[in-house]
């Protein structure tokens, strides 16, 4: 990874809530909930205090449409992918050192000008390096290997998407008669992460076989997709060189979309002032906001009493 100062200042840019309003149940003093591991309001307010701060950093966002509720849905965003990439790393035995820190800040301008340029304090601006650099491992490990099945139908709305969802989702003849014109469904379609690194950051790569997803591409633009996972792969061929030519950005990106099931096992309840979380972005948004919908699989039924199994 190669943090330059833009870059730093524009992954901050896109921001999230105004602090204050009314926890939710279960939720007073905490912007968060990952699981059992409760994030702070406290720690949310003082990364946001750093941020205001930075007058220059701050006036160049407002003037690109930016907010302070944008900042705050930001901030609360990147503690979840804090949350859960500390939990992957010391599943999986990924260790980043400070010298590796070290290096990528001093590569990248050196950490004073870095911090100067972002809306980051120094230790903020380390752990957001060192989530980087998890992040590009697991994708790492992973990639090339990596590989999707789907079945695509698309719809003209939410209301028409979110019921081809729910049919895909528990599959039978209704199922299998949205795929009967293949101008707008098509079944079987592969995807494979080394060769299409941008899907594989998308939600594409984060469900579940069985799963369903129902999203709109671009608010811009009617078309919704709806899409089943069919099948997963982790040890499909692949070109090395594709894998090698993955930009550091890309990796990360990566690594952070394979988080996506850990978020739904654990859950993230978000404190109702900043928002909710939208697994389709993988980030908080405000209520209302939600790109889409993903429906877990459908589990197989208990067998009948009496009834013999074989296994």
């Amino acid at each position: 990874m190669r943090m330059q100062v833009g870059r730093v200042a524009a992954a901050v840019a896109v921001l999230g809530a105004v602090i204050g309003g009314c926890s939710g149940p279960d939720q007073a003093g905490s912007a968060v909930i990952i699981g059992a591991d409760a994030v702070p309001l406290t720690r949310v307010q003082s990364q946001l205090d750093v941020a205001l701060s930075k007058t220059d950093q701050i006036a160049r966002i407002t003037a690109q449409g930016g907010t302070t509720a944008d900042l705050s849905r930001s901030i609360v965003t990147r503690e979840v992918i804090h949350d859960l990439l500390q939990r992957r790393a010391a599943a999986d035995r990924v260790v980043v050192t400070d010298a590796q820190i070290d290096a990528e800040l001093a590569g990248s301008g050196g950490v004073d000008a870095i911090v100067d340029g972002s809306l980051y304090d120094h230790a903020t601006l380390r752990q957001r390096v060192r989530d980087d650099l998890i992040a590009a491992e697991l994708a790492k490990r992973s990639v090339a290997g990596l590989a999707v099945t789907v079945d695509l139908v698309a719809a003209t709305s939410r209301a028409d998407a979110e019921a081809k969802a729910q049919t895909l989702q528990h599959g039978g003849p209704a199922a299998d008669a949205l795929f009967t014109d293949p101008r707008v469904a098509e079944r079987g379609t592969t995807v494979q992460a080394a060769t299409n690194p941008n899907e594989a950051g998308s939600v594409l790569f984060g469900v579940p076989v069985g799963g369903v997803v129902a999203f709109q591409p671009s608010p811009q633009e009617s078309t919704w997709i709806v899409f089943k996972v069919t099948e997963r792969s982790t040890n499909a061929p692949s070109d090395p060189a594709a894998v090698n030519n993955m930009s550091q950005a890309q990796l990360t990106t990566i690594g952070e979309r394979l988080l996506q099931p850990d978020a739904e096992k654990l859950g993230v309840r978000v404190n109702p002032r900043y928002g909710v979380w939208d697994p389709i972005q993988l980030r908080v948004v405000a209520d209302g906001q939600q790109t889409g919908m993903v429906l877990p699989p459908v589990a197989a039924p208990a067998p009948a009493p009496g009834t013999a199994t074989v296994g």
